[in-house]
């Protein structure tokens, strides 16, 4: 595993609940501002194995952009059953639920 999968694995592990953060703003805390895209692919590949809260990860909006059904209303229940609030178009307000750190 490289130093930076391992960085995204800690930064997205540290998401307490009733919170989200977006795949650039992990990307920049893991240390590679512009490896959003890669975060998706290790949020994808290792979720399951590493137990992590993956559904606490949204796009830059705010989103909910898993495109199975399934998926997107089981990502939906869970930020919900932790008190977050999402739209009916499956958005999350950033303004009032994204996790702010001290490097932002």
């Amino acid at each position: 595993m490289t130093p930076f999968t391992e960085r995204v694995l800690e930064v997205i592990r540290s998401i307490p609940e009733g919170k989200v953060m977006t795949y650039g703003q992990i990307a920049r805390q893991a240390g590679s501002p512009r490896a959003a895209r890669q975060v998706v692919r290790i949020l994808h590949a290792m979720s399951k194995k590493f137990r992590l809260p993956w559904h606490r990860v949204l796009n830059v909006r705010g989103e909910i952009v898993i495109q199975d059904d399934e998926g997107a209303q089981l990502q939906r229940f869970l930020l919900e059953s932790e008190g977050v609030h999402v739209s009916e178009d499956q958005t999350v307000s950033l303004a009032d639920y994204q996790l702010r750190t001290e490097m932002e």
